[in-house]
């Protein structure tokens, strides 16, 4: 079981480490271009991920987890980067922008962790290390950037829609904020999120690289 956890902590490490401190810094440099500087005013505009880790949540709460389902369930979250929204030059539109900057860095991670591996094949580099890495780094940005466009508050997901409503359900989607994470993890918990809506979106996002690669990759066959 320990050296399974180890094996799974150095394939993982790193593609987590991208994934959220580049989603939490993508999220603070869109925030400042569009007039909040919050985020980059406290220091989380950068790509040093010790400023991003949540000991909690992105720590304990995973290895809790995988001892206590065998390894069958992991979830975590990183610290979320300050956004004063109110002070974006035009709130309701720049903060879809603000919310969409993460999945979308996720994404194209998601993008580059592919191409890496295309490369390991072109050298002709056959390290099962490396390729299991890989893998991780597709699974973890394409869980990352889906799971985070659920349209629940405080996701980013719910976010662009109630930027999107009309002001009415705007607010009343609004007020779900403070028990957003409770309803989520309920619904991660029962496998409703799971099946249907992440695996869903995560195959359509692994469909999806793939055409935008078909032509990169007809040129290497």
């Amino acid at each position: 079981m320990t050296s399974d956890l180890i094996q799974t902590i150095a394939v993982y490490a790193l593609p987590v480490l991208f994934a959220i401190t580049l989603h939490e810094a993508a999220h603070g440099y869109v925030a400042k271009y569009f007039g909040d500087p919050t985020a980059y005013l406290m220091g989380r505009v950068t790509l040093n991920p010790l400023k991003h880790v949540d000991p909690v949540g992105t720590v304990l709460v995973p290895l809790f987890l995988y001892f206590a389902t065998g390894g069958s369930f992991l979830f975590g979250y990183a610290k979320p980067v300050p956004v004063a929204f109110s002070s974006l030059r035009n709130p309701r539109r720049d903060t879809i922008w603000v919310a969409l900057a993460g999945p979308a860095s996720n994404f194209i991670q998601a993008i580059l962790w592919v191409l890496f591996g295309v490369a390991l094949q072109l050298f002709d580099v056959h390290e099962t290390f490396l390729s299991s890495m890989v893998q991780a780094g597709l699974l973890v940005n394409l869980v990352m950037c889906m799971f985070n466009l659920f349209p629940i508050p405080p996701l980013d997901g719910g976010r662009i829609l109630v930027s999107l409503l009309p002001q009415r359900f705007s607010y009343t989607l609004g007020r779900l904020e403070p028990y957003g994470f409770f309803i989520v993890l309920a619904l991660v918990v029962s496998g409703v999120l799971g099946r249907v809506w992440l695996w869903p979106l995560i195959n359509l996002g692994q469909d999806a690289i793939r055409f935008l690669l078909t032509p990169l990759l007809a040129l290497f066959s």
